[in-house]
């Protein structure tokens, strides 16, 4: 999609968050890093946002920018090791995810989170019918019985808009289409009444009929039961169409937040601007020549001490390579981390 009607979608959307309302989730510097053979690679360093309820941040940056890892060690969803996730604080529902035990954190997936993975074929069982795998976190958590349990899953895969639901309750996933088991993945998301929603790209490997279906789905389930909803995605069309605020990763590290419609107007990281540089317009006599953003991500063998982009940006600085830019407020709910200001073209003294 062109990056004016991406613009043009983001205006279009009536995003109205409450103030003065405590949040559902609170990350406070967030960190997970690997141990490998060659040393560690420093994959999330020190993320801190929260989540309103009711509130759909959307996540993006390229492939290797910490956008998954970061929303999987929240859960403690990654193999430890390699993986040692540290952090201040966690906070859901008064309980702090990364001082809590394994028992307590089974409790929060699925009844108080819910995660949906990218690719439904790999995250559903084969073995086992979708009624199965719907049912099994409702008996686990919520403690329904058989009978009751294939009734709440019945009325799951219908709000899911899956026809016929009674008897695809017992059908096994590859006797579904992709978009209908990524149906199925939302339905088993949504199925113990979670506070917040994980989705992991859950449209990237749809083609973009589905994808749009899937969507708009979303916004309809979202109005129907007021959950908060993180969306990760690379797809800055998405992030336009649904999203109330932007959360945009490099590094693992944050370098730019604000509310959607701020964000496609006025970027002011130099990586977002690149970001959105790549996209293409359809306005003007003649369409320039699709930009790219050269190099690739860096990964990180130690905790970050100067600026990430700093190889691929067209305005770095010396102190680009000195220190790590800290995240300054620069508008109402738009915070940046650059030492460059987009807004005078010079360089910041703080």
């Amino acid at each position: 999609m062109p990056l004016d009607t991406y613009i043009e979608s983001a205006n279009s959307q009536n995003r109205t968050m409450p103030e003065n309302v405590a949040p559902v989730l609170q990350v406070n510097e967030l960190s997970t890093r690997f141990k490998t053979r060659s040393g560690n690679v420093h994959a999330v360093n020190k993320v801190s946002f929260e989540l309103k309820p009711g509130e759909l941040l959307g996540v993006v940056g390229e492939s290797g920018s910490g956008k998954s890892v970061t929303m999987m060690s929240l859960l403690g969803l990654l193999p430890s090791p390699p993986a040692v996730v540290t952090g201040t604080s966690v906070m859901f529902n008064g309980l702090d995810l990364l001082h809590c035990t394994a028992d307590q954190l089974r409790a929060v997936r699925g009844a108080g989170i819910g995660f949906i993975f990218q690719d439904p074929m790999t995250s559903l069982n084969p073995v086992f019918t979708v009624g199965f795998q719907i049912m099994e976190p409702l008996r686990k958590h919520m403690g329904l019985d058989k009978e009751a349990a294939r009734r709440r899953a019945q009325e799951l895969l219908e709000l899911v808009g899956i026809p016929d639901a009674a008897r695809r309750l017992d059908d096994f996933p590859h006797q579904f289409s992709g978009g209908m088991r990524q149906r199925v993945m939302i339905a088993i998301a949504l199925s113990c009444d979670p506070k917040v929603l994980i989705a992991d790209e859950p449209t990237t490997a749809l083609d973009v009929t589905i994808q749009a279906q899937i969507l708009e789905l979303v916004r309809e389930l979202r109005q129907k039961l007021g959950m908060a909803i993180v969306w990760i995605t690379h797809d800055l069309g998405v992030i336009a169409g649904i999203a109330d605020r932007a959360m945009v990763l490099y590094g693992g590290q944050i370098v730019e937040m604000a509310p959607v419609q701020e964000l496609f107007a006025r970027p002011m990281h130099p990586y977002t601007r690149a970001l959105l540089k790549t996209v293409p317009r359809l306005k003007g006599v003649r369409a320039p020549k699709l930009e790219v953003i050269e190099g690739q991500p860096p990964i990180i063998r130690a905790e970050p001490s100067a600026c990430a982009f700093r190889a691929r940006c067209s305005v770095a600085m010396p102190r680009c390579g000195q220190e790590n830019p800290l995240r300054l407020t620069v508008a109402a709910g738009h915070d940046v981390a650059c030492f460059w200001d987009a807004t005078t073209g010079e360089a910041r003294h703080v």
